[in-house]
């Protein structure tokens, strides 16, 4: 029923791929062939036939990303430039272009799925360039694959310099860490080490007393790869080449022509009224930080000393400390109480499989629901050194159903960096990471859930960026339910559930410098928007980036914060001229998740009808439209701000 995922071989992988990409080229040589070209004989194996190559692509990127090395890199960086040529010839196939605009015109009696299929493929093959003339093509083709290279460039440098660093501390340099973090630390010469990875950095940022390592960290965190400043430079010329060549002003222009926002102008404006509300508050929590240093005989506060002071603050002013918690919330724990989560809010089951996996913490499950198995999931949760930082979803394959009739169904990973078990003590969690094992699901959900028959418009698949991170941030709120905490928050030593005051106390604690949060993502989002509205070099880059704190932000960085060059999300993912969407799928998630809480959180026919009209649905309709269908009428701000613990 599913694939077996195997991690070994990458060459035999990569020379699947590449047999892939000529087996395509010739099969769709035989598809322009049909005479009386329909939906059914051309777009449907056409769909599946890449949707096959993507499937052995996600197989490598995705073990570039969590068994990093050498021949990982090597193979795919050679593999990039092919398949952004391969990629670009085919958004430039005037052939192929011409017979989906003829399907179009002759099949007006369509369902929605293959309308939408039809609708953004035309609107891709227009978007990479078809109508040009060949000299344009040809320099538009340059450029996409040279994008490619300097993309991963930007991305492996980052992951190295996170690599390259570490500081090996004696007992006295670790007064004030909880205990769980010595243990994950502490080496067999009775040495602590730390790192940029963001377990290890956050851990000593916030809890770290000796204020000159908190300072180290944080110098090595915001210089990493200074050579991505000239790679940022070329990235964003290109870019903006891309944009021109293509008709649009600019490349802000041409990342929201496939997004839920219409201008630049409208994102920029929705920001700032954010900003408007916001940076009162963000200005007052400031303060209350600074006078709580104050009386601490601190006068002079620094960035490196912001998440030391303000957790002991919020300690003081919650008896909130993460570290307590985290007895509670150890990871099989977590993951089974999830799973007890879903299901009774949304009614579906998970059930675990034995299959080969990447490496021995991987967990694999079955995804049920109604008896039926929909979909697989597979989960690798844990910190390693092989593995980029941070946390993210990748889907595998989609659901669809192809020519023959014959049904696919979904799997996805979902990958994090929490703390590693060690012979001692298994992976404890802290309350963020619940929210982020929340998040990834939320993602996971969306595609594994989908019943969509077309591929290209199936689970995340054509669902716009701004609207892709509604689900996960609508499921990531419910990790400050105390309804929700109650199913898993057991000891792991005792197995005594956590308690009530303990879980009042985080809902309390939940919104503790929430301003200053929100203007720091605002900060990242105008400074995108603006960067893609132009071709700056790296001093103009630098430029823009101080106008934006100007305006925005409360702290202000020293000059030789170079938070850019380790800024992935936009330079070596899909987030250019779009990490707003973080905040715009926020105003959709808000108001999803109220409707979940004014009715108790727990109400599975709210929840069936969360599932038909948006989980199941993908991308096969407008974001907008889909909310409208679960919600009855746009989404209104009150929610968001009401979500942030900021007044409307």
């Amino acid at each position: 029923m599913f694939p077996e995922f195997h991690s070994e071989n990458l060459p035999k992988k990569e020379s699947a791929i590449l047999e892939k990409m000529e087996s395509n080229k010739s099969f769709i040589q035989t598809l322009l062939k049909i005479d009386k070209p329909t939906f059914q004989n051309f777009a449907k194996p056409y769909q599946r036939i890449q949707t096959e190559l993507g499937d052995l692509v996600t197989e490598i990127s995705h073990l570039n990303s969590v068994k990093n090395n050498d021949e990982s890199q090597t193979i795919y960086s050679r593999l990039l430039p092919k398949l952004s040529e391969y990629y670009t010839d085919l958004g430039q196939n005037e052939d192929i272009f011409s017979t989906l605009l003829k399907i179009q015109s002759l099949e007006t009696n369509l369902n929605q799925e293959a309308s939408k299929v039809l609708e953004n493929e035309i609107r891709d093959f227009r978007l990479s360039g078809v109508s040009l003339n060949s000299e344009t093509k040809n320099a538009l083709k340059e450029i996409r694959i040279r994008q490619s290279d300097l993309s991963n460039q930007f991305s492996q440098n980052v992951l190295n310099a996170t690599n390259a660093f570490a500081l090996y501390l004696s007992e006295a340099d670790v007064v004030g860490l909880p205990e769980s973090e010595k243990i994950s630390a502490k080496q067999e010469d009775g040495t602590y080490k730390f790192t940029l990875h963001f377990p290890s950095y956050i851990a000593y940022m916030t809890y770290g007393e000796n204020r000159e390592i908190r300072k180290k960290l944080y110098d090595g965190y915001c210089t990493r790869a200074p050579e991505n400043g000239k790679l940022m430079e070329e990235i964003l010329e290109l870019r903006d080449k891309e944009a021109k060549l293509l008709g649009f002003p600019t490349f802000s222009h041409l990342s929201l022509a496939t997004k839920v926002a219409d201008t630049p102008e409208q994102v920029i404006e929705f920001l700032d009224h954010l900003a408007l509300k916001a940076k009162p508050i963000a200005l007052q929590e400031l303060n209350e930080i600074k006078n709580f240093a104050k009386k601490l005989g601190h006068n002079d506060l620094e960035p490196w000393d912001l998440t030391y002071y303000s957790e002991k603050l919020k300690k003081e002013s919650f008896s909130y400390d993460e570290e307590i918690y985290r007895p509670y919330l150890e990871k099989e724990t977590v993951i089974s109480g999830t799973f007890q989560f879903l299901e009774k809010l949304l009614g579906i089951q998970f059930q675990q499989v034995n299959t080969p996996v990447w490496e021995p913490s991987v967990l694999c499950y079955n995804l049920v629901v109604e008896g039926e198995i929909r979909s697989r999931l597979y989960l690798d949760l844990e910190v390693r050194t092989e593995k980029k930082g941070g946390a993210w979803m990748h889907n595998w394959k989609p659901h669809f159903q192809d020519e023959t009739g014959k049904t696919e169904l979904p799997v996805a990973f979902v990958v994090a960096s929490f703390p590693k078990a060690t012979s001692t003590q298994p992976s404890l969690l802290r309350p963020s990471d619940v929210v982020t094992l929340f998040h990834e699901l939320g993602h996971a959900l969306h595609h594994l859930l989908s019943r969509v028959k077309e591929a290209f418009v199936s689970g995340v698949n054509g669902v716009e960026w701004d609207a892709v991170e509604f689900p996960s941030q609508f499921l990531e709120n419910f990790a400050y339910e105390p309804k929700v905490l109650e199913l898993f928050a057991k000891h792991y030593q005792t197995k005594e559930a956590i308690p009530n005051s303990y879980i009042e106390t985080m809902v309390k604690a939940k919104n503790f410098m929430s301003a200053m949060g929100v203007v720091r993502q605002l900060e990242f989002a105008k400074f995108d928007m603006l960067i893609h509205k132009e071709k700056p070099n790296e001093s103009r880059v630098q430029e823009i980036l101080d106008q934006v704190r100007k305006e925005v932000c409360v702290v202000f960085p020293p000059a030789y914060n170079k938070f850019q060059n380790s800024f992935t999300h936009i330079f070596a993912g899909g987030y250019a001229a779009g990490y707003y969407s973080y905040k715009w799928a926020e105003l959709l998630s808000a108001n999803a998740y109220y409707s979940f809480v004014d009715r108790g959180v727990f109400d599975l026919e709210h929840a069936a009808h969360f599932r038909r009209t948006v989980l199941e649905k993908g991308g096969s309709a407008s974001a907008m439209d889909l909310f409208r269908d679960f919600y009855g009428k746009d989404p209104e701000i009150d929610a968001l701000l009401r979500l942030n613990g900021i007044a409307a």
